[in-house]
C-alpha cells in the first residue's frame, strides 16, 4: 500500500456513525504499558511490556439530529461503549476498534460561536486492536447476502477478534457471520455474531488464541425470520503472533 491521506474516513461508536459530526481524531492509541526493569549495572534503559492499553479522543460539531452525535454521545455511560475508525470506506483497509468507557463529552462554545466537543473513550478489557474492515465503510443488506472477500495473504494458527457496529435494522432476525476460505471459492463458518433484533448495538467476538484462520476471509448475512433492511460495519483482528488476550 502507499501513503495515504485521512480523507473519507469513518469513525463509529455504540452503533451510531457520526463520521459527519467528528471533525478530527486527536488520539488511536494502544500497545503495552511499560516497566522500567533497568539495573543498576545497565548503560541503557530496560523495559518490559505489562498490561495492554488504548483509546481514542476525537472533537464533534454539536448536532442533536437524530441518530447524531448529541444522541450518541450524552448519555455518558456507565457500561462499555465500542468505538471503531475506519481508514477510508475501501473493503479490507485498516480499521481500529476497542471496547472502553466513555469518560466525558464536554463542550467548547468559541467566541466566534462554534461549539464542538471534546470526547475520550478508554480502553476496557482488550486493548486497542488494529485489523482490516469487513465491509466498505457502511454496508446495508437488503436480505441475506454473501460479502466480498479480503484476501490476508496466508493462513494463521493464532485466532481473531471482530466487532460489529449495528446502526439501523428493520425486520425479525439477522446474524452477521464471519466465514474462512482457503481457495476463495469453498467456504466455511468461522464464527457467529449474536442474533440482533433490534439496532443500534455493538457486538465483539473472539476466538481461541490457537484457532486456525484461513487465508479468505468475508462478512455475511443470514436470517430465519427475515429481514428488509441491515446497515452496519464490521471489522476483524488477524492475530499474526501467539498470545493474544481474548
Amino acid at each position: 500500500m502507499a501513503k495515504q491521506s485521512g480523507l473519507s474516513d469513518n469513525f463509529y461508536i455504540g452503533g451510531y456513525n457520526i463520521s459527519g459530526d467528528v471533525g478530527s481524531l486527536g488520539r488511536i492509541g494502544g500497545g503495552p504499558a511499560l516497566q522500567d526493569l533497568t539495573g543498576i549495572d545497565k548503560l541503557a534503559m530496560e523495559r518490559g511490556g505489562l498490561l495492554r492499553d488504548g483509546g481514542m479522543e476525537f472533537s464533534a460539531f454539536f448536532n442533536d439530529a437524530a441518530l447524531a452525535e448529541h444522541v450518541a454521545l450524552k448519555p455518558l455511560p456507565t457500561t462499555d461503549v465500542t468505538a471503531s475508525y475506519f481508514r477510508g470506506t475501501t473493503l479490507g483497509n485498516p480499521a481500529a476498534s476497542c471496547v472502553a468507557k466513555q469518560i466525558n463529552y464536554d463542550p467548547t462554545r468559541a467566541a466566534d460561536g462554534s461549539l464542538t466537543e471534546a470526547v475520550t473513550v478508554q480502553a476496557n478489557g482488550y486493548g486497542l486492536e488494529w485489523g482490516r474492515s469487513l465491509t466498505a465503510g457502511v454496508r446495508t443488506d437488503t436480505g441475506a447476502t454473501q460479502g466480498a472477500t479480503i484476501d490476508t495473504a496466508a493462513s494463521l494458527s493464532f485466532g481473531f477478534q471482530a466487532y460489529l457496529q449495528v446502526f439501523a435494522f428493520t425486520g425479525t432476525d439477522v446474524t452477521v457471520r464471519i466465514h474462512d476460505s482457503a481457495d476463495d471459492s469453498a467456504f466455511a463458518t468461522l464464527q457467529d455474531f449474536t442474533q440482533t433484533t433490534s439496532a443500534p448495538n455493538t457486538q465483539r467476538i473472539a476466538s481461541t488464541n490457537t484457532a486456525t484462520v484461513r487465508r479468505y476471509i468475508r462478512a455475511s448475512t443470514i436470517t430465519t425470520g427475515g429481514f428488509t433492511s441491515l446497515s452496519f460495519a464490521v471489522m476483524i483482528v488477524k492475530n499474526e503472533t501467539a498470545g493474544f488476550v481474548v
